[in-house]
């Protein structure tokens, strides 16, 4: 089913979503990053461009950076100073 924010018909190809190639070929950290970044990307221009749609897009990629982080750090609920993200 095409959704225009979580699957968009353009983001998969061959049957392999872009964000499933992407953070194969990161390392974690970098694909954390990935992920922040584009959060701020969409949160920094939805009043310019996007609306609603990119303040959505932001959710995904927080959720999506959640999930991230939780998988990688599953023990950690604090701050420490020590994650670059």
């Amino acid at each position: 089913m095409s959704d225009a924010v979580q699957h968009p018909n353009h983001y998969t190809q061959g049957g392999i979503e872009t964000i499933a190639a992407i953070k194969a070929c990161m390392s974690d950290e970098e694909f954390l990053g990935y992920l922040r970044g584009n959060t701020m990307k969409y949160l920094w221009r939805y009043r310019h461009k996007g609306g609603l749609t990119d303040l959505d897009k932001a959710l995904v990629y927080l959720r999506w950076l959640r999930e991230a982080y939780n998988e990688i750090h599953p023990h950690k609920d604090s701050i420490d100073g020590d994650d670059p993200v």
